[in-house]
């Protein structure tokens, strides 16, 4: 992981301040803008009464049967964005709207009960289903949309309507063309189907409690962050270096045309996050924490690679990593002893 003494001086000088104290508000802070971006989109699908409270919190979410939506508070600062892309990949314009829409599907359903409903249970199943982070997926299965990355809308019933909704509220998406003859457009007909029934109706739960907010956390950044590490590092903290021996060499005797592996692998470290947590859809702090363990263990073990064989490299490397990440997705752990 990406260590804070590599950081510029302006952030480290938060990392001492509890995050209770650095006064962040969603007004005024540049994600407000994406927030109006997102009333906007609801305002054109004609849902004029549903406005979901959006606040700061510790992560992206809407708190069970609340219809509010969290935010990152680093995304309030531009400071904080500067930190948490060296620690995580900072979210892009086009993901922080898709993250968007996906909780304002959850709002939407908890605002107007759709889960209680029988004609919601026909369509996604029963909402008191248990709740798995680890699930078996059915990649590529059309019984669902695609929307966040890697099969989300199979972890519950209740993520599957958040993704229907996300798709559905997408401008340009083309839902009827994209999945037309598909399972799943049943799901995408309800979704349009309910919003076109309550459009004038205000909801029948206009707030909801908020499980934390920036107010309530009142550790400082850096022990927020070094938890965070700790506890993606303790996810992978496995043994890794008989695969790479495998796919790169030790230098021994002199050689040409050759490259430290870690250098390489660095230059490509976004890419393999991107791929990587796109086609599994395990959490990207979790990949980018596999990702640099990959290469703080080929730095270690002065692996090289050979110069002019990137793509082949990165083509393995891409398919060891996917693998590793779905059996984390799906069992809990990277490797089984």
């Amino acid at each position: 992981m990406a260590d804070f003494e590599k950081t510029p001086a302006d952030v480290r000088e938060l990392l001492g301040k509890r995050i209770s104290q650095l006064g962040l508000r969603l007004e005024g802070s540049p994600v407000e803008r994406f927030v109006n971006q997102l009333t906007r989109e609801l305002e054109r699908k004609g849902l004029k009464r549903f406005r979901p409270i959006c606040y700061l919190t510790d992560e992206w979410g809407c708190p069970d049967g609340q219809p509010v939506i969290g935010i990152p508070f680093y995304l309030a600062d531009p400071t904080l964005a500067r930190l948490e892309r060296a620690m995580n990949d900072l979210e892009d314009e086009r993901e922080i709207m898709m993250y968007l829409r996906h909780e304002a599907g959850h709002a939407f359903n908890y605002a107007y009960r759709f889960y209680s409903t029988p004609e919601w249970r026909r369509a996604f199943g029963p909402y008191n289903r248990r709740y798995r982070d680890h699930y078996r997926p059915l990649p590529f299965s059309r019984k669902f949309v695609r929307h966040i990355a890697g099969w989300y809308a199979q972890k519950h019933p209740d993520e599957d309507f958040a993704e229907t909704f996300a798709v559905w509220l997408t401008p340009g998406s083309k839902w009827r063309r994209r999945y037309k003859g598909w399972p799943a457009m049943r799901k995408l007909r309800y979704v349009d189907h309910v919003a076109r029934l309550v459009r004038e109706q205000d909801p029948l739960v206009s707030t909801g409690d908020f499980d934390i907010t920036v107010e309530d956390m009142k550790v400082t950044v850096e022990e927020f962050y070094r938890r965070m590490m700790r506890r993606n590092g303790a996810a992978v903290n496995v043994a890794l270096e008989a695969d790479l021996t495998d796919l790169f060499f030790a230098r021994g005797r002199r050689r040409k045309g050759v490259k430290p592996a870690a250098e390489m692998l660095e230059e490509h470290r976004k890419t393999l996050t991107d791929k990587i947590t796109y086609w599994t859809g395990v959490k990207r702090p979790i990949v980018h924490a596999l990702v640099e363990r990959i290469i703080r263990t080929c730095r270690e073990l002065q692996l090289y690679a050979e110069s002019g064989r990137e793509p082949a490299y990165l083509v393995e490397l891409t398919a060891y990593g996917t693998t590793m990440a779905m059996n984390y997705l799906t069992r809990g752990k990277f490797v089984h002893q």
